[in-house]
């Protein structure tokens, strides 16, 4: 490694430490936070942070809550996972109805229990809603899900198309309607759920903030990513995404919002008969690189956040890995 990275690595160090220190002096938990669009290499700062800062990992990925979603999610392998203990993944059946408040319960009580055993907590994953509802201490109205106005909702969106349900929604709330987008149907419709149950407004309400979180992102040219994403793709495919696909899809209804998730949605297609295998990856590849450009204007409202450059990323987490046995 080159001087300069040398100097960056032990910038980025001390930064952290720092971080720890003074919020240990304010009395607040502190958390480490890798956010980035997929691809980028979170999992595996997000281990070697965790070697160097004996931290945990606490993933916020919506679609790592479910089990059998593996290779589709990029889920941590079992060798990662036995590099640094991992938490809220696999936590539910993908026939199972999960909240973000359920999900910021889960996690804020995680985050609090690794605290208290003097270990690091580290959120890792690119939801830009779990990672908010976290840090940012989204006020959630409580609502239980409504099947039945779920399956009304759903049928308009299939007769009127999504937009014009969208379009409900920014009657309803304009604030909420500006952040989902109209093709998200499954948060737009549980926007149009909770106004219609509480009569408020989905709009998340913030609250002072429950930790001191020390932002991280993984940076890299937009070019570069999506040749990422296109690589990671055609390799999830070398490892049996297809089967994963085929056997969800042999257990599990297709209308289930895990079976939502990019890549699976797209093999469905092909599954079905309804496209070919190169047409479904083509989609893949694209609703995915447009997937990634969300997450960057997501992450993009977020200050104070320590970029790491995505270039020199492997040199980072082999600093890190070999400091922490020093």
């Amino acid at each position: 490694m080159h001087s300069a990275s040398v100097s960056k690595v032990e910038n980025f160090i001390a930064e952290i430490e720092i971080h720890l220190a003074e919020a240990k002096q304010l009395g607040l938990i502190p958390l480490i936070a890798v956010i980035g669009p997929t691809c980028s290499g979170k999992t595996a700062l997000g281990i070697a942070l965790a070697h160097y800062f004996s931290g945990e990992i606490v993933s916020a990925d919506s679609r790592q809550i479910y089990r059998y979603l593996n290779i589709g999610t990029a889920k941590a392998t079992p060798e990662e996972q036995a590099e640094a203990v991992h938490h809220l993944i696999d936590l539910i059946n993908p026939d199972q109805a999960f909240s973000l408040s359920d999900y910021q319960r889960l996690a804020f009580e995680t985050i609090k229990k690794i605290h208290s055993t003097g270990k690091t907590p580290i959120l890792v994953g690119g939801t830009g809603l779990y990672i908010s509802a976290v840090t940012q201490n989204y006020q959630l109205p409580e609502s239980a899900p409504d099947p039945e106005l779920r399956a009304q909702l759903t049928d308009y969106a299939e007769s009127h198309g999504p937009e014009a349900l969208h379009q409900k929604l920014v009657e309803l709330d304009p604030l909420a309607a500006a952040r989902i987008h109209p093709n998200n149907l499954r948060y737009v419709i549980r926007a149009i759920e909770i106004i219609s149950q509480t009569s408020q407004p989905k709009t998340n309400q913030r609250a002072a903030a429950p930790f001191a979180t020390f932002f991280i992102s993984i940076d890299w040219p937009r070019e570069i990513l999506y040749q990422k994403i296109n690589q990671r793709i055609d390799e999830q495919m070398d490892m049996g995404l297809l089967n994963e696909t085929r056997e969800l899809l042999g257990r599990y209804a297709p209308t289930l919002p895990a079976l939502s998730s990019l890549g699976y949605q797209e093999l469905a297609t092909f599954l079905r008969g309804e496209t070919s295998l190169e047409k479904a990856l083509e989609d893949f590849k694209q609703n995915t690189r447009n997937y990634a450009k969300r997450q960057l204007t997501w992450f993009r409202k977020y200050s104070n956040v320590y970029s790491v450059d995505g270039m020199e990323l492997a040199e980072f987490i082999k600093a890190l890995k070999a400091k922490a046995q020093l």
